[in-house]
């Protein structure tokens, strides 16, 4: 069986396709090297309420520093946890097994006192694949030496890391260059998020596009049957 490698920037409190895309591969790599790019799933995320969908979202210093990279980015309010689990409580504490995972998520809130944002989204990450049993290697892009050119990096890490299959998020169809992946001697796939299952959620209509939060909220250990790669 040969490796596979997906490579995606860190995003906080990512939806279910994030993680069913980690499980799916062998090394994920989180790529903040790349640029902080604002009004993006970097610093926030979704949830839903009873007033319907609400932005959770980390105060970071962005504004004039345009070309920063995402692990330079850092947050600009301490008081943005408490903020965040207090409106999580509100809109999930009726939900089915939110108490299973209150004590879990109270504390990864709670010790969210990092000022760096890279690493606030991947204790958060670690922690949700932990309970989904999600065994994959998480790494840095920061770990290896990055090739110049948008494919040509992708390729290298797949190289460096012995990879000779890369999934790739299909919003990436925009930018990548499969050649460059043919003349490395490295299939490239590009991962389908259809197919999800609907489950009951607190506050109808259904919305598959928000923070997995939700669906741990509502199914609990049963989550992994709601998902894609499991």
């Amino acid at each position: 069986m040969g490796k596979k490698l997906a490579v995606v920037q860190s995003s906080y409190i990512p939806w279910k396709g994030y993680f069913d895309l980690i499980h799916a591969v062998d090394e994920f790599v989180l790529f903040d090297d790349v640029q902080y790019t604002r009004r993006d799933w970097r610093n926030r995320n979704l949830i839903k309420t009873r007033g319907g969908p609400v932005w959770l979202t980390i105060p970071v210093n962005a504004k004039g520093n345009y070309l920063a990279a995402i692990k330079d980015v850092t947050v600009n309010d301490p008081e943005w946890p408490a903020r965040h689990w207090k409106t999580i409580c509100g809109a999930y504490r009726k939900a089915p097994h939110f108490e299973a995972h209150e004590e879990l998520f109270a504390r990864l809130y709670a010790e969210s006192t990092d000022a760096s944002l890279s690493a606030i989204n991947r204790r958060f990450i670690d922690a949700i694949c932990g309970l989904l049993g999600i065994g994959t290697r998480i790494s840095w892009s920061m770990d290896y030496s990055l090739a110049p050119g948008r494919t040509e990096r992708l390729v290298q890490l797949c190289q460096d890391i012995g990879a000779d299959c890369y999934i790739s998020g299909p919003s990436a169809r925009a930018y990548i260059e499969p050649e460059l992946f043919r003349r490395g001697g490295i299939e490239l796939v590009f991962f389908d998020y259809a197919g999800y299952r609907e489950y009951e959620q607190l506050h109808p209509p259904f919305d598959h596009h928000v923070s997995i939060l939700d669906l741990l909220f509502h199914v609990g250990s049963d989550a992994p049957r709601y998902m894609l790669t499991f």
